[in-house]
């Protein structure tokens, strides 16, 4: 697994041992991150006893040729059956040099290791919506190549990686790729790792007066905001991953029903206790303002970037997710469901941040 002690990785550890008896599983850290990495399991492991003595680490970088992995762990990984890639540049202000290394060139390096593994049994490719980038209309599962235009690095960069996984495939590679939305915290709980996303604009309304002036640059009744709890995900990648018919899949991991922006903003304001006054405003001139006035992010709260999702133009099809998970009774929780929790975790706990692993 790469990804750990990341937000999905921490989350999915446990749920894979327990389904794979017998199974070990092994992390690539970041030297910088194995002491965190550390912790992290000796929490996961007193939650989750089935991870006992069934997960090492193992310092590596998948931006380097090999993974990083030093020659004394060469063992450690030699007998791989399962790979899962998890790990990304999720920041969508990440400029593309870092961008492109860690998103498409690990990618590559990831590839190259699972061709070194005759024994693979698959690799778990997680990629995003929003290799979709501003495509006009609904995007299927099945597509990547239409045409669109990217919005970020981070958009670009993740649809240059599925490519390569794409082709690796062609190539006779066993694997099955999954695409979450925007991920948020947990659907029951709230907890999440960092505040990003959504989370930008429950900070803007915090900031605010009781009535809170909100710009809608996009149609607030048609922009669907594809957000997606983080247990969902989860679940989702944990059974669909044991089923035969998976194999070669690709699935949209994100709420088949989304929240309009109109909804997701005024949902947020009730909940925190403002009153909204939208005010009409083009998306570009604002994007332009916000990035670039000194210190007028800071104040918001709310990115540039974070602009685009108000009106973008794309929906998602789950028709491969919401076909392969019937019968099991697992389901994408309503935004109208979790909004409150997620809420009630980001002002219980302003220690966490909108820093992610990197």
């Amino acid at each position: 697994m790469t990804g750990f002690p990341g937000f999905l990785g921490s989350a999915l550890l446990p749920r894979l041992l327990e389904r794979r008896a017998g199974a070990t599983a092994t992390c690539l850290v970041q030297d910088r991150y194995l002491d965190t990495a550390r912790e992290r399991l000796r929490q996961l492991t007193d939650e989750h006893p089935v991870l006992r003595d069934r997960v090492r680490l193992v310092v590596g970088d998948i931006t380097a040729p090999g993974l990083g992995i030093e020659q004394a762990d060469t063992d450690t990984v030699a007998e791989v059956e399962e790979v899962w890639h998890l790990a990304a540049v999720y920041d969508l202000a990440t400029p593309q040099p870092i961008a492109h290394r860690v998103n498409v060139e690990g990618t590559q390096h990831v590839l190259d290791f699972c061709a070194s593994h005759p024994e693979l049994r698959r690799l778990h490719y997680v990629s995003t919506c929003y290799v979709s980038g501003r495509y006009n209309g609904e995007f299927a599962e099945d597509v990547l190549e239409a045409g669109q235009a990217f919005r970020n690095h981070y958009e670009s960069t993740k649809h240059a990686a599925e490519v390569l996984v794409r082709e690796a495939m062609e190539r006779g590679l066993p694997a099955t790729i999954y695409r979450p939305g925007i991920v948020v915290g947990d659907s029951t709980t709230g907890e999440t790792q960092k505040y990003d996303g959504p989370y930008f604009l429950a900070t803007f309304l915090r900031r605010q007066l009781p009535v809170a002036v909100v710009p809608a640059v996009g149609d607030l009744d048609t922009v669907r905001v594809c957000l997606v709890p983080r247990d969902f995900v989860i679940d989702a990648m944990d059974r669909l991953s044991v089923l035969d018919r998976s194999l070669g899949r690709t699935y949209a991991l994100t709420d088949p029903q989304p929240p309009t922006a109109r909804e997701l903003v005024e949902t947020f304001a009730a909940h925190l206790g403002r009153r909204v006054v939208w005010l009409p405003l083009p998306l570009w001139p604002t994007r332009l303002l916000v990035g670039h006035v000194p210190l007028m992010e800071r104040a918001l709260g709310l990115p540039a970037e974070a602009l685009d999702y108000f009106a973008s133009p794309t929906s998602y099809s789950t028709t491969n997710t919401s076909t392969d998970l019937e019968g099991t009774g697992l389901v994408c929780p309503s935004f109208a469901d979790y909004a409150g929790p997620l809420l009630d975790f980001m002002t219980s706990h302003p220690e966490v941040d909108a820093k992610a692993m990197v």
